[in-house]
Parts: structure tokens; sequence; C-alpha cells
């Protein structure tokens, strides 16, 4: 393959029907910190899902001096219903860096922060900096090894490593944050996963997988391990007196490491003769764990809170948005009506 009508067929495709996405600048030169927000963000998350958060977390936190002076606490509230937090964690530690030693220059500088590893450095530097350096994701796999008819199992070291090269010789060195971006976007809206429109792709007629008829048999990748479902049933518990118009939650401790500091409903089966209203129920996935989320809702036995649960508090709707709620828990007050539906 040319890669020089590689690029110019990818790139001329890319400009006409790129996705108006708030990340990206129409600037010759994007700005890095809202470059780095949304590599951070999209990490392991939908595009669609992370565009509200994304527009609520640069409100809260407009420039990275904003970023790099706010406490934990409110950075893990304003990313609250995002899940994965150890991004947001490392996000804030990557800020207070950068305020202490200056912005980042390049690639090795980036990949010194906080939380970035090899895709996004490539990423942020390519697109924030014009360098460059092939930025490999799952979409950009799917697509080379389409591109390639190449059987390698992609959990395979060799593999990838195979690919990342073939993607470096591939990259516009003139346009590389386009050109990372047009990879995605084309692994994100037509080369997708089980049924690739090959009838729209505008690079087609460079794919040995087309030619071959194996597009749909690739990326090779093995089985996952099995999915446990689970069912968790979890209480709303609204107050009376001083506690009227209030919800209870309870502390995640500093024992649970990756969502220690954040607030969750109580299990219904720690309230002791406690009997609630059906709510309703919704799914909920972490990597190999399906939990069905069972949401009862009513009045708490007494004005204070209960005893059995002495880590929690009560808070109030306002309050709510202030403080680091588990996605589970947002998304239990979301279909109770106590919160706004988190991925709106």
């Amino acid at each position: 393959m040319a890669p020089a009508s590689f690029r110019r067929s990818l790139l001329a495709w890319y400009d006409a029907v790129k996705r108006d996405l708030p990340w990206r600048s129409t600037d010759l030169r994007p700005d890095f910190y809202r470059v780095w927000v949304s590599e951070i963000m999209l990490q392991q998350t939908r595009v669609e899902a992370v565009i509200p958060y994304y527009n609520r977390f640069l409100a809260r936190f407009p420039d990275l001096a904003s970023l790099a002076i706010a406490p934990e606490a409110d950075v893990l509230a304003a990313w609250s219903g995002l899940g994965y937090y150890s991004r947001a964690r490392n996000l804030h530690r990557g800020a207070k860096q950068v305020a202490a030693t200056g912005l980042p220059a390049s690639h090795d500088d980036l990949r010194n922060l906080a939380g970035i590893g090899p895709y996004t450095a490539a990423a942020v530097a390519s697109i924030a900096f014009g360098l460059p350096y092939a930025a490999v994701d799952g979409n950009v796999i799917r697509v080379v090894s389409r591109l390639r008819n190449d059987p390698g199992e992609i959990a395979s070291p060799a593999t990838r490593a195979r690919f990342a090269q073939e993607a470096q010789r591939l990259l516009d060195p003139r346009r590389p944050g386009d050109f990372n971006q047009a990879m995605m976007e084309l692994g994100a809206t037509i080369c997708v996963p089980r049924a690739p429109d090959c009838a729209r792709c505008p690079v087609a007629r460079f794919c040995a997988a087309r030619l071959a008829g194996t597009e749909r048999e690739l990326p090779v990748k093995l089985k996952k391990d099995s999915v446990r479902d689970l069912a968790v049933d979890l209480a709303v518990l609204q107050g009376a007196g001083r506690y009227r118009r209030k919800v209870f939650l309870i502390l995640r401790t500093s024992s649970e490491r990756r969502l220690a500091g954040f607030w969750e409903l109580p299990p219904r089966a720690c309230l002791q003769e406690w009997h609630g209203k059906l709510v309703g129920r919704f799914r909920h996935r972490i990597v190999n764990d399906r939990f069905t989320v069972t949401v009862w809702q009513g009045p708490a036995r007494g004005q204070t809170a209960p005893e059995e649960l002495t880590t929690g508090a009560w808070f109030s709707q306002t309050e709510l948005s202030a403080i680091p709620l588990t996605t589970v828990a947002r998304k239990a007050l979301a279909l109770a009506g106590i919160v706004a539906d988190p991925d709106r």
C-alpha cells in the first residue's frame, strides 16, 4: 500500500464528514488542556457518553490552573457518573504536576504525567502539539488488522507492536493529529466491529481483508472471561423533620481504594425492618460483572441516621451535586427522581 494515496483518501473523507465534537478545535493548534481532558475521558468510554460530562467538567474547571488548585472531592464530584475514577485522580495529579513544572512540550514530557500511557501520549502529542506519533487504540487496531488482512491475535504483544508499526508508517507527518483522529473516526463509524460498512469506506480499495472477503473475521481476539450476573438492592432513604427532603448516603472507606471517598446508597439488606416502595431496576456493568440494580424508596424509621449505618450522612438535592457519587448511586437517584440522569 502506498501511504501517500491512503493518507489523501482518508483525510479528504475526514475533512468532509468528521463529527462536530466539543473538543475538536478549528484552531491550527488546539488547546492542550482541552485535548488532554477529552483523551482521558475517552479512555474506555464511548464518545456519546463523554460529551455531556466533558462539557460540565470544562464549565467547572475551564483551565488547567482551576483544576490544579481544586480539592480532589470537587474533581471527583464533577467526574461522578463517568466511571473509572482513577482517571479523574490521575488527571488531577497531572494538573498539579504541570502547574509546578510548566506545560509539557514533548512526547516524553507527556509520558511523565500521571495517568498518561503510550496511546494518550501519542494522541495528545499529535493533536495538541502536531508531533508525528501514531495513536493506536482499539479502533485503529481494528482498521489496521483489516487493511493488512492480519489474523494475529490482538492481545499478543507481537501483534500489537506490528500494528503500531504499520500505523506509524501510514501516519501523515504533516497532519498527524487529524490523521490519528481520522483513523479513530473510521473505526468508530465505518470500520465497526461486527458489520463494517465497506460500501461507504473511503479507503476500501486499500483493504486487503475486503479483497479477501475476511473483513468480518478480523481482528482476531480470544474469548473474554465469562460474565458474572449479580443482583444488588439499594435503599433510597428519605428523612423527616430537619432531614425532610434529604436522602441518606454512606461513605466508601479508604480500604476500598478504587472508590475511596465516594458516597453511595446503602444496601437494602443493611436496614432491619425497613420497608420501601419498589422504584425500578437498571443494569450496570463493570468489566466482567453485570449488575441488576433494584431501587427501593421510602422514609427512614426515625429523624436521625439509621444506627446500623455509622459512616452515613444526610444530603439535600443541592448538596448531592457537590459530592462524589458512585455511578450506580447516581443512576439509582435519577431513577428515583432525585437527581438528573447522569447521561444527559
